[in-house]
């Protein structure tokens, strides 16, 4: 199955390409592999090529021209793919209209001085916690969280996960008892869960109105 993620690198105008990473949401530990010298995350150690390849998708180089520049030489195998899935957006598009909050474990934001930013998915979606909800979006319908940090570590990750969990098992049971509409529920399971993340950890829902809702923020 892998452990998917997505990952955006920032643009020098601001916007970002999009990329993939098959294994890169594995215990979130592509946050520290990818840096200036390695910037796809692979162990090669003379990554010139990928230096300048995402120094031109930085500069708006389009997907469709990666092809071309990586034809014709074996490259090493990187954790992230170096052919972004899009360029060109900014992160509001990319937590609303690319992010699937059930299939892709993880997602990382990489600045322009590589400062690397990593947020566990948290997928909304109840029809595995409700007899009476019998599918829901991926894309676009959950949040992201950031974790804290120790000696390398990321410290109460599967612990929000497990409590998200129960949270969503007990919102099921309410949606089957007919305590809450779909609504209600959306209601509920943002509110509930910005409490637990509370004000150590960074907090971002995608809405129809403003795709990025912080309901918690520190960048600490």
């Amino acid at each position: 199955m892998g452990h998917r993620a997505l990952v955006a690198y920032e643009r020098t105008d601001g916007q970002y390409t999009l990329h993939y990473s098959h294994w890169g949401a594995a215990n979130l530990k592509l946050k520290h592999r990818i840096s200036a010298e390695s910037p796809f995350g692979g162990d090669d150690t003379d990554s010139k090529w990928a230096k300048q390849l995402l120094a031109e998708l930085a500069d708006g180089l389009e997907a469709e021209a990666v092809d071309g520049y990586l034809a014709g030489e074996a490259r090493p195998s990187t954790v992230v793919e170096p052919k972004p899935r899009a360029t060109g957006l900014t992160l509001d598009e990319i937590v609303a209209d690319h992010l699937d909050y059930l299939h892709h474990e993880a997602f990382f934001v990489v600045s322009t001085t590589f400062e690397v930013t990593a947020y566990r998915t948290l997928w909304f979606g109840l029809q595995y916690d409700s007899e009476t909800v019998k599918e829901g979006e991926t894309v676009g319908n959950g949040a992201l969280a950031t974790v804290r940090w120790y000696d390398g570590e990321p410290v109460g990750d599967g612990h929000l996960q497990g409590q998200f969990a129960a949270l969503k098992d007990v919102v099921g049971d309410m949606l089957d008892k007919g305590v809450f509409t779909p609504s209600t529920a959306r209601q509920y399971l943002k509110r509930k869960l910005a409490e637990r993340v509370g004000d150590r950890q960074e907090l971002l829902i995608p809405t129809g109105e403003s795709p990025f809702e912080k309901a918690s923020l520190n960048h600490s």
